[in-house]
């Protein structure tokens, strides 16, 4: 095996743990929003993104560039 510069990919990754992995046929060990108590559900999504930890500050130049970017380095098939 390589050197594991990437744990993340499985190829670098002890086959027992790829397995392991893939037994759980995609579940999630935590859930998520999706296994959270409704009423929080409801408090964050009431916060309209507001709670999100995005990447950008709003008007910020960099979103302003990302805006305008949009989806145009997709394909155009």
């Amino acid at each position: 095996m390589a050197d594991n510069s990437n744990p993340g990919n499985f190829a670098n990754r002890p086959k027992e743990d790829v397995q392991a992995a893939a037994s759980k046929g995609g579940q999630s060990s935590a859930g998520g929003f999706a296994s959270m108590d409704p009423d929080k559900q409801k408090e964050i999504a009431s916060m309209g993104g507001k709670a999100s930890s995005g990447s950008f500050e709003p008007g910020s130049e960099k979103a302003k560039e990302a805006g305008r970017k949009g989806g145009s380095s997709g394909s155009s098939s």
